[in-house]
């Protein structure tokens, strides 16, 4: 059974860092597309960032974030640095078919309860 659990989220202020991890049992990294998607009040879901063969960024992030994975203990995290008011979201690690295409609407397989990033300014 495939199970996530993301943590990490917190209140920070501009500029400020934050690492959020996620907790996978029954996930093989080389089977599947791993990644995070956030979702602000009033928007729509987006793809932050994925991985499978390559690691891949929306724009709004590049640069800031970095997505990693350790898959002898079976965590992805994201590491964010320099937040901005509008990183502010629930964020989600997913699990998706491999290859997917994070950046356009896409169903994911599956994924976890979420946790809460607030940016102060």
């Amino acid at each position: 059974e495939v199970q996530l659990q993301a943590s990490g989220g917190g209140l920070v202020q501009v500029g400020g860092s934050l690492r959020l991890s996620c907790a996978t049992s029954g996930v093989s990294f080389d089977s599947y597309t791993i990644g995070w998607f956030r979702q602000a009040p009033g928007k729509e879901r987006e793809g932050v960032s994925c991985s499978d063969s390559g690691t891949y960024y929306a724009d709004s992030v590049k640069g800031r974030f970095t997505i990693s994975s350790d898959s002898a203990e079976n965590m992805v995290y994201l590491q964010m640095n320099s937040l901005k008011p509008d990183d502010t979201a629930v964020y989600y690690c997913a699990v998706l078919p491999y290859g997917s295409d994070c950046f356009q609407p896409v169903d994911i397989a599956y994924w976890g309860q979420g946790t809460q990033v607030t940016v102060s300014s």
